[in-house]
């Protein structure tokens, strides 16, 4: 080689071009199945498996590769899903017959989630957020063997757009963080595109292994839950209440950032902001989150500038995603995550939050019902309320013949201390720490009363008493957003 200048000297040795020795053929990512993607992952017993749930109760994969798996005999697998629903009640057996031996998600729900409860899982497990999972992911606590991505279309290199397909789900803020770290990264899909398939939601290099299935799922499970406002009278009057909560609060002026849960009464709470906010003029900044129909609503009648979506709940949404480029896809770390210095959640300056109980430390329990069964978990919950300028918690005080507003919560899921107000149909506690809300809110002329004047209405009004909380062993944990524990799920018979 000739001598190199002297600005290249310590590059060490250089060689001369030479013709590639390979075919130029057009390359492709292209598996045959399933059990293919399982060998060429490299799995063995103990892997740890992702999944996302953009498709929620229509979800496919996850119940396709796990009977993939027990068919090559694969054991002790940790299931690693950012929410399970009762379409994956296949999920049961699997545990039963040693296929799944750990279980870690955001949310469980249906017969998973009464499985788990009656203590079928050998080892707890564990319940995070949905900003924790991705700050665990991030800082290798989370390590993921196989990352397998329900994509609703891609192409031969593994480009995956969720905007596309029969099972179009809109943003895939979830596997965002899994195929930035996980060993292997699987895309299967039910619509196979020419290359490049467009828009690109995740990119080809994040993507090892593409495989054609028959169906990923059914995408009308994705509206499963409660999508739209609640028309019971008493809902729409607690999130009235809400509403004029957060108007009294000072926070409701032009830039006003804005999340909701996806519950009825939420979501009512929303309405009635926005009428609030159309009364004053108000143009707000963004609403973030999981995003719904009625959100699209607000973004197209000009109350907010931008939609900030983690996860599309319905088809409007959807629709909207892939149409209006103010619908703007985050993944769950740039929504959530505690470790990223400025999570979207830390820029709402109101969010409102439902809760399955409240206690008189303002606790909130959205993981288990009152005999202990678990129904869910923090999902985005605990982070939004720790992120939040003003947290807003909306509750019934009774449901099921039991009281929502208690002396101890079952579970503490969201601790107290970042919680704001707590709105019912019989008043509106404000935690201690915030007397100057409290002193705004009276000045409005609000129903305030305190959180002991609540309970005590809400033990009226019940008909039933929750039992004692159980003493059997320990069947998951419940972690907040930094990894630290904020309570345990004890089993409710003994196992």
């Amino acid at each position: 080689m000739h001598d190199l200048p002297r600005h290249l000297d310590g590059y060490g040795e250089l060689r001369a071009y030479a013709p590639a020795t390979s075919d130029r053929r057009k390359r492709n990512k292209l598996l045959p199945s399933l059990d293919a993607a399982l060998d060429a992952a490299g799995l063995k017993d103990g892997a740890t498996l992702s999944f996302h749930h953009h498709l929620r109760n229509g979800d496919g994969v996850l119940n396709a590769v796990l009977d993939a798996a027990a068919r090559r005999g694969l054991r002790d697998l940790h299931i690693a899903a950012t929410s399970i629903f009762p379409v994956h009640a296949p999920l049961v057996r699997h545990i039963r017959e040693g296929t799944v031996g750990r279980l870690s998600a955001s949310f469980i729900a249906g017969p998973v989630g009464e499985a788990v409860s009656r203590g079928l899982l050998a080892e707890p497990a564990v319940l995070c957020t949905h900003g924790g999972r991705a700050r665990a992911l991030d800082q290798g606590q989370l390590v993921v063997d196989a990352a397998f991505v329900a994509a609703p279309a891609a192409d031969e290199l593994g480009n995956v757009s969720g905007r596309l397909g029969r099972a179009a789900c809109g943003t895939l803020g979830y596997p965002l963080c899994d195929v930035e770290v996980a060993k292997c990264v699987i895309a299967v899909t039910d619509t196979l595109l020419p290359f490049p398939v467009a828009p690109i939601d995740i990119p080809q290099d994040r993507v090892d292994h593409v495989v054609d299935v028959e169906s990923i799922g059914d995408p009308t499970g994705i509206a499963s839950g409660t999508t739209r406002p609640t028309e019971d009278a008493i809902g729409l009057e607690i999130g009235q209440r809400a509403a004029s909560a957060i108007a009294a609060s000072g926070l409701m002026v032009d830039g006003f950032s804005f999340q909701t849960g996806a519950g009825g009464i939420s979501l009512a709470a929303g309405a009635a902001v926005g009428r609030s906010m159309g009364e004053r003029s108000v143009k707000g900044n963004f609403v973030a989150g999981g995003i719904t129909g009625f959100h699209v609503e607000m973004l197209n009648a000009g109350l907010f500038r931008t939609l900030m979506d983690v996860q599309c709940f319905d088809q409007a949404a959807i629709r909207s995603y892939q149409t209006d480029p103010r619908h703007q896809q985050m993944s769950a770390a740039v929504y959530a995550g505690p470790h990223v210095g400025g999570a979207v959640v830390d820029r709402v300056d109101a969010v409102v939050l439902g809760a399955a109980e409240v206690d008189l430390a303002f606790n909130v329990n959205v993981t288990t019902r009152s005999d202990g069964l678990i129904i869910g978990g923090s999902g985005g919950h605990e982070d939004a309320a720790a992120g939040a300028a003003l947290t807003v918690v909306t509750t019934r005080l009774t449901a099921a013949g039991f009281p929502k507003i208690v002396s101890k919560v079952r579970t503490l899921t969201t601790p107290g201390d970042s919680v704001d107000v707590v709105v019912t149909d019989g008043g509106i506690a404000v935690n201690p720490a915030r007397a100057e809300l409290a002193e705004r809110l009276c000045h409005a002329k609000l129903p305030v009363v305190s959180i002991e004047e609540l309970a005590a209405k809400a033990a009226d009004a019940a008909s039933r008493r929750s039992p004692p909380r159980s003493q059997h062993r320990v069947v998951a944990v419940s972690e907040y957003r930094d990894g630290t524990v904020t309570d345990v799920v004890r089993a409710m018979k003994e196992v």
